[in-house]
C-alpha cells in the first residue's frame, strides 16, 4: 500500500508525516488500542506450584500415614512408641517436602520465553507530536505516531516506512537472515495473487519491524501495528498459546502411581483384615490392625522413586552437559529417547558456518582443496580431474537457466530475501550436448599430474586475483574470530592462507594502485596493482566476479591456471560456460578470476575507477581467465558419522533450510542424507501448495526441504507428528520458537541462536553441533533403559518389605518381620542408593543399533513386569524365611521375648538388604545376561555401594549393642 493510502487507511490527517499526531489524539488512541505490551500469560502463582506437585494419590497414601501417625504420636502413652511416631511424621514431611522443591525448582524457568520476548522491546522511542520531536516510553506508542529511526536504535513498533536514507535493519531474529534488509519506501506489489499478509516478511521492504535493530542509515515511518498486533507480538502469542507436550515417562509414571494406589489400598485392607481377625498380636486390636496396615502401606509406597528418578534425568543432562548438550527441562531426556526424525538446520549445525573454497578449476584441470585442514602446506590442494567433473545427477537433463534457477547464483536469491552472494550469474546458455564440452588439454601433465598437489608459487599466482582484488580481512589462524568481509571472498583468502601463502607479504609486494569498487549493477570488482611479473611499463589488473559477466569479458584463458603471456590460449567459452553449469548443480556459489596487464599510462594512481574501465573499453573482450572458484559451506566432518548412526538407530535426518534446492540437495549427498528412497528436495514454496494431507505424505517421503520458511517449519513439525512420528526441530531465531515448542524436542543453537529461541527449547547445542544431538539421543535412549532399571530395582524392594508384613502375619510370626523405621531407612538408603547405581548405568552394547522407541510403548512391559513379580517373590519368601528361622532355631532361646524379635527384625533387615543387592547387579543389564565378568565393570558405582551395604551389614549383625539392643528395642515396635 502507497503511504497516501495508508494514513488515509488509518483516519489520520494528511500533514501526519510533518506534524505528527497531536496530544489529544495520542492519547485518544492510547486509550482505544491500549499500551504497547505484549500481553503476558498468566502465571502459575506458588500455591498452585504446590499443589501440582503434591497432587498425587501417592503423596495422598503418605499424608494419610503421616495423618495417623501424628495421632498416634498425641494419644500414646509409651515414650518408644511416640518417638517413632513422631520420628515418621518428620520423615514422612521431609519426604514430601523435599520432593516437592525438587519438582517446583525444575519448573522454574517454564514461562521464560515470552519474558525474552518482552525483553526484546524497545524502552523509548523518539516520535513527533504536535509538529515538535520527542522522547516518550515506547510504551506510550500508538498506531499512526510517526517515530524516528537511527543508527543501532531498537524499532519500537511495526512501522510503515515514509522515509529512508540508507537505511537497513537486522531482521536475522526475526526472518532468520543474517544479511541486513535494506528498505524503501515505496508500495510493494502482491505477485501471483497473493493476499498482502502471505508476503513473506523479507520481501516487505517498505516496513520496519518492532524489535528489531537499526543497522545503517536513518529513516522515518509511520506506527501501524502496536503490542500484541506487531510481528513479534503475534510469535508471542503463538509461545504463550502452544502447549507443553508431556513426556510419555511422565504420563506412564502418572499411570503407574495409580495402579500402586490400588494395589496399597488392595494390601492395606488384606492386611488390615488379617491382624484384626487372624493375627495372634493384634486380633480385635483396630488402632493396631490400622497401624500395622498403614506400616504396610509406608513400605508399599516408593517414597524415593520420584527422587531417583529426578537423579537419573540429572545425572543424564550432567553427562550430555559435557558434550555441549545442555537441557533445560529433566523429563525431555527421555524423550530424546524415542526420537524418530531429526529435522535439522543446516547452516552451522550440519555444515561448518564457514565459507570455504572447494574447488579450483582451471582451463585443463581440477583442483580439490581440503577444507578441514589444520596445517599451512601447499598439498591442501591436490589435482584431481574428476573431483565434480560432471552435473549432478538430478540436474543431467536441465538447461542451464533451470540450473541456476534452483541454484546459489540465482540473481533472485532464496525466498523471501536478497541474495546474500553478490556474485550471481545472470544467465547461463549451454549447450545441448554438455557431454561434448571438454577441456582444451585434458590429459597433459601441466603444470601437474593428476592427484599430484601444486607448488606454493602456483597457489599464489592462481589465487591472486581472489586475495589482491580484495578488501576482505581474514580472522585470526585463518579462522572466523576477528574476520571482516563477505564471506565468500574470504573463502579465497582462507584457500591462500592454509596453502602456505603470506597474504600480508602478497599484499606489500604487489601495492594497489587504483581499483573498481564493486556494485551489484555490474557484480564484478578490479584492482590495478605494481607487480614484479608485469612486463615493463605494465600495471597487473585483477578483475574478480560474476563468472558469466566475467566469460564474456575475456579474449583468453591461462593455459592451466598459469600466469605469463606465453601461456594465453584463445578462451574456450562454451568450456567455462559448462563449467559453471556443473559447479552450480552441486549447490556450489561460483566466482570468476581474471587477470590482464595494462599500461601504466593509462591509469591514475589513486583513481577511483568506474565500471566501464572494465566492460566499456574500446578493444571489446581484453581479460584472461585463470580459474573458477568453486565456494560452499562444507558439512561438518563428524555429522557424516553422526547421521550413519543415527540411521544405524533407525532415526531419519531430515534438512530444513532457507538455502537453495541445489544447495541443500549437494549437501545433504554429502552428508548421507539424500539417497535412493529419499532422492529429491521439495522447496517452501511447493510445501505452501499443499494441502494438509498432501504435506503428510510429503514428509514421509522427502528428508530435504529447501527455501523453507519458519511458518513451513511449523507445518512440518504438525505433519510428522500427525503421522506418528516423535520429532526434534532445531532452530535459532524469534520466529522458529513456535516451531521449537510445538515440536517433541526443541532444540536451540547456543552460538548462533536468540534467548527466546533457547527459552522455548528444551535442549541448547552449545556448540551447534548436529553431532550433538545423535549424542543425546543415545543418552535420552540409556535414560529410558535406566528408569526401567530403576523400576526393576525399588519396586520389588518396596513390593517385598510390604508383603514381608502380610505373610509374617499370616505364618503367626510374633510380630512384623520388619519396622515402619526400617522399612522408610531400606526405601531411602537402600533403595535410592541401589536404584541410583542404574541411574547412572553406562549404555548398554548396541544400544543404537535398535530403532527408536515405538509411540506409547509401556515403561513396564510384560518382561520387565515378570522380572518385577520373579524379584518380589523371592525377596518376601528370603525375608519371611529369614524370620522363622530366627523364630523357631533352638539358638536363640536364651533371649527374651523382645531381645528375640529385635534379632528378628535385624536379620530379616539384613536380608531384605543384601537380597535388594542381589537385585540390583540383576537389573543392570536389559539386553545381556547378568551371569557374565561384565557384571563386575562399567560401573564402579555398583561395587562401591555393594561394599558400602555390605560392611555395614556386618556392623549390623555383629553389634548386638548397636542393632539387637537399645536401638532396636527403642525403635522396632
Amino acid at each position: 500500500m502507497s503511504i497516501d493510502g495508508t494514513i488515509k487507511q488509518m483516519g489520520l490527517k494528511e500533514d501526519l508525516p510533518k506534524a505528527g499526531l497531536s496530544t489529544d489524539e495520542a492519547a485518544s488512541r492510547l486509550t482505544k488500542y491500549g499500551p504497547n505490551q505484549m500481553t503476558e500469560k498468566v502465571k502459575t502463582t506458588l500455591l498452585q506450584r504446590i499443589w501440582h506437585q503434591i497432587n498425587n494419590v501417592l503423596v495422598y497414601v503418605l499424608i494419610t500415614v503421616a495423618v495417623v501417625s501424628l495421632i498416634q504420636a498425641v494419644t500414646t502413652n509409651n515414650s518408644n512408641t511416640r518417638f517413632t511416631a513422631w520420628f515418621q511424621v518428620a520423615l514422612i514431611v521431609s519426604v514430601i517436602t523435599l520432593n516437592t522443591w525438587i519438582g517446583i525448582y525444575q519448573e522454574g524457568n517454564a514461562e521464560k520465553a515470552a519474558d525474552a520476548l518482552k525483553n526484546m522491546l524497545s524502552t523509548d522511542a523518539r516520535v513527533i507530536r504536535g509538529g515538535k520531536e520527542v522522547m516518550i516510553p515506547a510504551g506510550d506508542i500508538v498506531p499512526g505516531d510517526v517515530c524516528l529511526l537511527g543508527l543501532g536504535d531498537k524499532i519500537p513498533a511495526d512501522l510503515r516506512l515514509i522515509s529512508v536514507s540508507n537505511l537497513a535493519t537486522g531482521e536475522a531474529a526475526l526472518t532468520g537472515e543474517s544479511v541486513p534488509i535494506d528498505k524503501v519506501i515505496d508500495a510493494i506489489p502482491c505477485e501471483n495473487g497473493l493476499d498482502p499478509d502471505q508476503v513473506p516478511l523479507g520481501d516487505r521492504k517498505n516496513m520496519a519491524y518492532s524489535a528489531t535493530l537499526v543497522a545503517q542509515g536513518s529513516g522515518i515511518g509511520i506506527a501501524i501495528s502496536t503490542g500484541d498486533f506487531t510481528q513479534i507480538g503475534t510469535i508471542n502469542r503463538l509461545v504463550n498459546n502452544t502447549e507443553t507436550i508431556k513426556t510419555d515417562v511422565l504420563k506412564q509414571i502418572d499411570m503407574v502411581s495409580k495402579y500402586l494406589f490400588i494395589a496399597i489400598c488392595t494390601m492395606c485392607l488384606a492386611t488390615f483384615f488379617v491382624a484384626f481377625f487372624y493375627s495372634d498380636n493384634y486380633k480385635k486390636d483396630a488402632l493396631g490392625s490400622i497401624n500395622i496396615a498403614l506400616t504396610c502401606a509406608v513400605a508399599m509406597v516408593p517414597e524415593g522413586l520420584e527422587a531417583i528418578v529426578t537423579l537419573t534425568y540429572s545425572y543424564a543432562v550432567k553427562v550430555m552437559a559435557s558434550q555441549n548438550a545442555i537441557v533445560r527441562a529433566l523429563p525431555a531426556v527421555e524423550t530424546l529417547g524415542s526420537v524418530t526424525v531429526i529435522c535439522s538446520d543446516k547452516t552451522g549445525t550440519l555444515t561448518q558456518n564457514i565459507m570455504s573454497l572447494t574447488a579450483f578449476v582451471t582451463s585443463n584441470a581440477r583442483y580439490k582443496n581440503n577444507v578441514d585442514a589444520n596445517e599451512r602446506v601447499p598439498v591442501n590442494m591436490v589435482r584431481d580431474d574428476t573431483y565434480l567433473a560432471e552435473r549432478a545427477q538430478h540436474d543431467l537433463k536441465k538447461s542451464g537457466s533451470e540450473i541456476l534457477a534452483d541454484g546459489p547464483n540465482n540473481p533472485k536469491g532464496r525466498r523471501g530475501h536478497d541474495p546474500s552472494f553478490h556474485f550471481t550469474t545472470d544467465s547461463l546458455h549451454t549447450t545441448e550436448n554438455p557431454e561434448g564440452v571438454k577441456p582444451a588439454h585434458p590429459d597433459d601433465n601441466f603444470p601437474v599430474s593428476n592427484g599430484e598437489s601444486p607448488t606454493k608459487d602456483w597457489i599464489q599466482s592462481a589465487l591472486a586475483c581472489g586475495v589482491l582484488c580484495s578488501k576482505c580481512v581474514l580472522g585470526e589462524g585463518g579462522g572466523r574470530a576477528g574476520e571482516i568481509g563477505n564471506p565468500t571472498e574470504l573463502s579465497i583468502l582462507r584457500a591462500s592462507y592454509f596453502a602456505g601463502v603470506d597474504i600480508e607479504e602478497l599484499k606489500t609486494d604487489c601495492p594497489i594502485v587504483a581499483e573498481v569498487p564493486f556494485s551489484s549493477d555490474y557484480k564484478f570488482m578490479a584492482t590495478v596493482h605494481e607487480s614484479s611479473d608485469a612486463p615493463d611499463g605494465k600495471y597487473t589488473c585483477f578483475v574478480k566476479g560474476a563468472p558469466d559477466r566475467m566469460v564474456k569479458l575475456c579474449k583468453y584463458q591461462a593455459k592451466g591456471g598459469v600466469a605469463g603471456e606465453e601461456n594465453l590460449e584463445e578462451i574456450d567459452e562454451a568450456y567455462w560456460i559448462e563449467q559453471i553449469a556443473v559447479l552450480s548443480s552441486h549447490g556450489l556459489r561460483v566466482l570468476g578470476l581474471c587477470r590482464a596487464y595494462i599500461d601504466k599510462s593509462s591509469v591514475q594512481a589513486g583513481a577511483q575507477l568506474g565500471q566501464e574501465f572494465v566492460n566499456g573499453r574500446p578493444e571489446g573482450k581484453w581479460l584472461t581467465m585463470v580459474g573458477l572458484c568453486a565456494i560452499m559451506d562444507p558439512p561438518r566432518p563428524e555429522c557424516v558419522q553422526a547421521i550413519k548412526e543415527a540411521h544405524g538407530a533407525g532415526v531419519r535426518v531430515a534438512m530444513i533450510t532457507g538455502d537453495h534446492k541445489d544447495t541443500a540437495t549437494a549437501i545433504g549427498h554429502m552428508l548421507g542424507i539424500v539417497d535412493e528412497t529419499y532422492s529429491e528436495a521439495v522447496t517452501g514454496p511447493e510445501l505452501d501448495a499443499m494441502s494438509d494431507d498432501e504435506l503428510r505424505k510429503c514428509v514421509m517421503t522427502h528428508n530435504v526441504f529447501a527455501r523453507a520458511s519458519p511458518q513451513n517449519k511449523i507445518r512440518i513439525v504438525k505433519a510428522l507428528q500427525a503421522e506418528g512420528q516423535v520429532s526434534s526441530m532445531t532452530g535459532d531465531g524469534v520466529n522458529d520458537a513456535p516451531a521449537l515448542k510445538a515440536a517433541n524436542m526443541g532444540v536451540a543453537m547456543g552460538k548462533e541462536g536468540t534467548d527466546v529461541a533457547r527459552e522455548a527449547s528444551e535442549m541448547i547445542l552449545a556448540d551447534d553441533n548436529f553431532a550433538t544431538i545423535v549424542f543425546a539421543v543415545k543418552q535420552g535412549r540409556v535414560v529410558w533403559d535406566n528408569l526401567r532399571k530403576v523400576l526393576l530395582v525399588n519396586t520389588p524392594i518396596n513390593n517385598s518389605q510390604g508383603l514381608s508384613v502380610l505373610v509374617g502375619l499370616l505364618v503367626r510370626l510374633p510380630n512384623t518381620p520388619i519396622t515402619t523405621i526400617q522399612i522408610l531407612y531400606s526405601n531411602f538408603i537402600c533403595a535410592v542408593t541401589l536404584g541410583f547405581v542404574c541411574a547412572i548405568e553406562p549404555a548398554e552394547d548396541g544400544i543404537m543399533a535398535l530403532p527408536p522407541r515405538r509411540v506409547g510403548k509401556r515403561l513396564i512391559g510384560r518382561f520387565l513386569f515378570l522380572r518385577i513379580i520373579v524379584g518380589t517373590v523371592l525377596l518376601t519368601g528370603c525375608v519371611v524365611a529369614s524370620a522363622i528361622i530366627v523364630d523357631t532355631i533352638p539358638r536363640y532361646d536364651y533371649l527374651n521375648a523382645e531381645d528375640r524379635l529385635a534379632m528378628i527384625r535385624a536379620v530379616s533387615f539384613n536380608v531384605l538388604d543384601f537380597g535388594a543387592m542381589s537385585v540390583m547387579m540383576s537389573a543392570r543389564f536389559s539386553y545381556n545376561s547378568s551371569f557374565h565378568p561384565r557384571v563386575f565393570k562399567g560401573n564402579p558405582a555398583a561395587l562401591a555401594s555393594c561394599a558400602i551395604h555390605e560392611r555395614y551389614g556386618r556392623i549390623r549383625m555383629g553389634s548386638r549393642h548397636c542393632f539387637h539392643g537399645a536401638c532396636v528395642r527403642r525403635y522396632g515396635d
